[in-house]
């Protein structure tokens, strides 16, 4: 039997679920697209079922449930949707969700509101990725040809990569420069420095890509495992999709209903259009995203490096400046290929950042030699 700890818990839910409802139906009634309004009227629906539950099971105990009033959050959540859209508050309605989640996964009596709340939020998300015509947002800038980005994400990790390595490197053995070490040692250094960081980039890269496509397959057996026990609620969830991006209710609980007639393709479509996954991908390998990091990394950290291996002296310094400040020119003109901004405008910022860095790591090292050699 719950002690007064679960019956408070109770309450909260019900709270939780009885305020979702009033927003929903809050944001259904400042949509513009009747499409989506009718998706959100739905979604207040199954709050509204999800609230029932905890009434009854408080009524369970011998409790009555509480008279309703907005709270706060809610309140300044309709007036956001009703002042500048509804678009504006989609990203803080899927984090309640997922909070929600999280919060239901320690009453086990609840699980298919867990799957219910969790649908919800990937589902405001979908919505969140559309423009009111139904077409995704990117895909339109795209045909339209004004990002240039299409694509962009590998470019932009790999000119990130690069400039990661050169600044880190080129402050690192400016620093040691400064400092008024040999240049053996110097070179040492700088070219520990470039294995230590791309090392430690290609480890930190394999952890991120293994850790997501370990968490990618897990989704897609719970998804799996919910086609098999709730095949009426994955055509539910699979209809509002295709609703949020413009289709009308009937065709899309049309579509959803054959997509659901074959198991196996209805994994795939679901791990694609619910979870965003790509089953035979998994977010790419994780060896491969090693290996370009490692790569990406010691292309930018050999550059400053390069001239200790021929020079020496205060022209290996300044031999090191240069072509880094070249690199940097470089990788601020790459970096416009995302912000569209000049490429001179972009190329000496870069530049300018880069040699300050260097500049203060010197410095620093300088100040360092003469105490210790003092």
């Amino acid at each position: 039997m719950p002690d007064n700890k679960d019956i408070q818990q109770y309450l909260s839910f019900l709270e939780d679920e009885r305020n979702g409802a009033a927003l929903y139906r809050a944001i259904a009634e400042a949509e513009k697209n009747p499409k989506l309004a009718e998706v959100y009227r739905r979604l207040a629906d199954t709050e509204e079922s999800h609230a029932k539950q905890w009434v009854e099971k408080l009524q369970a105990e011998g409790v009555a449930a509480p008279a309703f009033k907005l709270n706060w959050r809610t309140r300044t959540l309709i007036w956001a949707a009703r002042r500048f859209g509804t678009a504006a508050v989609l990203p803080t309605l899927a984090g309640m969700e997922d909070d929600k989640t999280h919060e239901y996964r320690l009453q086990p009596e609840v699980a298919q509101m867990i799957s219910q709340e969790n649908s919800h939020a990937r589902l405001l998300r979908q919505i969140g990725q559309t423009t009111p015509g139904g077409m995704e947002g990117g895909l339109l800038a795209q045909f339209e040809g004004r990002h240039k980005s299409a694509g962009g994400n590998a470019l932009r990790a790999a000119v990130l990569g690069a400039n990661d390595g050169l600044v880190s490197n080129f402050s690192l053995v400016m620093g040691v420069a400064g400092a008024a070490l040999s240049n053996t040692t110097i070179l040492l250094t700088g070219l520990a420095g470039l294995l230590a960081g791309a090392i430690s980039m290609a480890l930190g890269e394999w952890i991120s890509v293994q850790s997501s496509r370990e968490l990618y397959e897990k989704q897609i057996r719970i998804e799996k495992e919910e086609i098999a026990s709730s095949p009426e609620e994955e055509v539910e969830e699979l209809a509002l999709i295709y609703q949020a991006r413009g289709l009308e209710e009937a065709p899309a609980r049309e579509l959803a209903k054959q997509i659901m007639s074959n198991r196996e393709t209805a994994l795939e479509t679901l791990s694609r259009e619910e979870l965003g996954i790509d089953p035979e991908e998994l977010g790419g390998s994780a060896w491969e995203a090693a290996i370009t990091s490692f790569v990406l990394f010691a292309v930018g950290a050999i550059i400053p490096v390069f001239p200790y291996m021929f020079t020496s002296g205060l022209t290996a310094v300044g031999l090191s400046a240069l072509f880094s400040a070249a690199g940097l020119f470089v990788i601020g003109a790459a970096i416009t290929l995302f912000t569209g901004r000049p490429v001179w405008q972009a190329g000496l910022r870069q530049v300018v950042f880069g040699l300050a860095a260097a500049a203060v790591t010197f410095l620093i090292g300088k100040l360092i030699g003469v105490n210790v050699a003092g």
